[in-house]
């Protein structure tokens, strides 16, 4: 049986402060020819120590229409290529994954049937992998939304509070004749203070105060010790996972990085001043 083999790729959080995507590449492991005369896909890896991998299998074969059903409607569909943005006929595949610290593997079905719109489908999946983390970074993602309390002004010694909001987003696209669907999860943050402070990557996003707590210390917050006019902003860490025509999620090498627009905030300082003046008495009285 010909298959497909799929590794998870770890997620890492990476410290950085450019409005880059953090595209760290993608491993990956030719192989040889079998003694059938075929040659093994060009499948992506990950470092060790991942524990999950994937593979696919040829669906819909030798009597599958009793087990699946939907393999009758979905041969028809994906005999003709009506649901292929290209309109070519295609192959069905099942979808299984098992945890590599069992030897021998045990693999369990996972998903489908699904239909991959290429003569060789092993070819093709290895392809999208190796352009996934390319498409990723040019997938618009929208920066978190961001404010701070006080502001646009906040006092010297006291706590000014931030938070962020970011959504989860999914981006669906054509990869080389395929259905593919991106989606970009917001998994840290990293807050710049404006004042040499920068804090993350955390997943900490913070959250807005009632009127009447503003001024309260919160996981978020920053107490300024000069004063002056600043710009404080955050870099919200992006996760990517995508799907081939419905098949399982599987991650995206790298992380995107969104910086949100900057904001203003300037940073005063309090003065108490004691006047002998009674107002009541004396209203024009200084202070009064």
């Amino acid at each position: 049986m010909l298959i497909a083999t799929f590794l998870v790729p770890a997620r890492a959080l990476a410290a950085v402060d450019t409005p880059d995507w953090d595209g760290t590449g993608i491993i990956v492991d030719s192989r040889d020819q079998t003694d059938a005369g075929n040659f093994e896909p060009l499948a992506p890896s990950t470092e060790p120590g991942e524990t999950t991998q994937y593979e696919y299998r040829f669906a819909c074969t030798d009597g599958d229409s009793l087990v699946f059903s939907a393999c009758t409607e979905l041969m028809l569909e994906c005999s003709s290529g009506a649901s292929s943005p290209e309109g070519k006929p295609g192959t069905a595949i099942y979808w299984y994954y098992a945890d590599t610290a069992f030897d021998p593997l045990i693999w369990t079905f996972h998903s489908g049937p699904v239909c991959i719109y290429d003569e060789q489908p092993r070819d093709l999946l290895a392809e999208i992998a190796g352009q996934i983390a390319t498409e990723f970074q040019r997938t618009p993602v929208v920066a978190a939304e961001f404010g701070s309390q006080p502001g646009p002004h906040t006092l010297r010694g006291k706590e000014t509070n931030v938070w962020a909001t970011a959504s989860t987003q999914t981006f669906n696209l054509t990869m080389l004749g395929q259905n593919v669907t991106i989606t970009a999860t917001p998994v840290a943050y990293t807050w710049n203070y404006g004042d040499g402070t920068i804090w993350g990557p955390t997943p900490i996003h913070g959250a807005p105060l009632h009127q009447d707590r503003i001024g309260e210390q919160t996981q978020t917050s920053h107490i300024y010790t000069e004063t002056g006019r600043l710009t404080i902003s955050v870099t919200t860490h992006f996760d990517g996972t995508y799907t081939v025509n419905g098949g399982p999620e599987l991650s995206i090498p790298g992380q995107g990085n969104i910086p949100s627009p900057a904001q203003p905030l300037t940073v005063w300082r309090a003065e108490t001043h004691l006047y002998a003046d009674d107002c009541i008495v004396n209203p024009n009285g200084i202070g009064c």
